[in-house]
């Protein structure tokens, strides 16, 4: 993420974040839906004063996985709890529960940590290319995907036994990536408005397409049954874009500052976190090329990562409050949580 680490507040959004928090961190947000139906349920107190990046969900064994600087937050969504960390900081923790283990993706360190998930131990580690960032599981053929923000391609490791099968060159740098089921992932390359689809099983890429008119892409994800990918940019655009021929069908408005996109093929809503506008943008697919925005829902200045929990559809909503001045840059004490948003 290209605002890794730092949740970056503005005068407007200040305003929001404060009246936000009056309420405390530890018990659930009154508030009535709107027209999504969507609303703030809860906040989980998470604490530390370290930054964040990435955050997963691996739905079945109800975790929250969060990535912090110098480690790995694991939270119990159900009973509201911290119940482990993983050492080692880095962009974040993607779960792959079929093979019991979990791929720690190092950051500046150039690594990434093959984690068992039932101990969180780390059981392996593997080089990188330079700052690995995001990541993507292709269960097709059984590989995790890692995108290497400073080196402008992608390590590609064998899920199962930890080896690497390759470097994939991408000519632009990554941001998220997202698996299709068929075999093949897509990146949004952010400084060439683009979405490249890559092949994976020959590690090469087959396709590369414009995301105009929207500029900086940042959080991609995707409706798999209908072929869409939802790639959330700086230009304040959800774009919509046809997996199969590249083709933009919807330019649709997202508040300012999105970094994370998430799709629930179940409700059939995407959703854009904005942590500028401290908004998230609830948007329904109405059918394959037909999109409505339903609902901005406020959240918190700075709430810009997310992560889908696919058994309660709720959405998980990363932030913390930030200091003034020359503490501009450091989360507060006791102010990290995860803001649970759902029906």
């Amino acid at each position: 993420m290209r605002r890794k680490k730092i949740a970056f507040i503005t005068a407007a959004s200040l305003t929001l974040a404060v009246s936000f928090l009056v309420g405390g961190f530890a018990r659930a947000v009154p508030g009535a839906p709107g027209a999504s139906g969507y609303k703030i349920l809860k906040k989980i107190a998470i604490g530390g004063t370290e930054g964040w990046d990435y955050a997963t969900v691996d739905a079945a064994a109800r975790r929250l996985y969060i990535g912090r600087e110098d480690h790995i937050d694991v939270v119990d969504v159900d009973a509201g709890t911290v119940v482990g960390k993983i050492p080692g900081g880095g962009s974040g923790l993607l779960p792959v529960p079929e093979l019991g283990r979990g791929f720690a993706t190092g950051g500046d360190a150039g690594t990434v940590r093959i984690v068992d998930l039932k101990t969180l131990a780390i059981i392996g580690t593997l080089k990188t290319g330079k700052d690995p960032d995001s990541f993507a599981y292709d269960d097709v053929n059984k590989r995790v995907f890692i995108m290497n923000s400073a080196s402008a391609n992608a390590t590609v490791v064998n899920a199962a036994d930890g080896t690497l099968a390759g470097t994939v060159a991408l000519d632009g740098q990554p941001e998220f990536v997202v698996a299709d089921g068929k075999g093949s992932v897509f990146v949004n390359i952010t400084d060439k408005n683009q979405i490249v689809e890559i092949d994976g099983k020959a590690l090469k890429v087959v396709h590369r397409w414009s995301l105009a008119p929207g500029e900086g892409p940042s959080g991609l994800a995707m409706d798999r049954k209908n072929r869409r990918l939802f790639s959330a940019c700086d230009n304040l655009k959800m774009i919509v874009m046809n997996a199969d021929t590249g083709k933009v069908v919807a330019a649709l408005r997202t508040g300012a500052g999105t970094d994370a996109a998430l799709f629930d093929p179940d409700t059939g809503n995407a959703f854009a976190s904005a942590g500028g506008s401290a908004t998230l943008t609830v948007i329904h697919e109405d059918s394959p090329d037909k999109f409505s925005v339903l609902e901005d829902i406020d959240t918190q200045s700075g709430a810009r990562t997310m992560a889908l929990d696919a058994k309660t559809h709720n959405v998980l909503v990363i932030t913390a409050r930030h200091g003034h001045g020359s503490t501009h840059n450091d989360v507060l004490p006791n102010t990290f949580v995860a803001i649970v948003v759902g029906k």
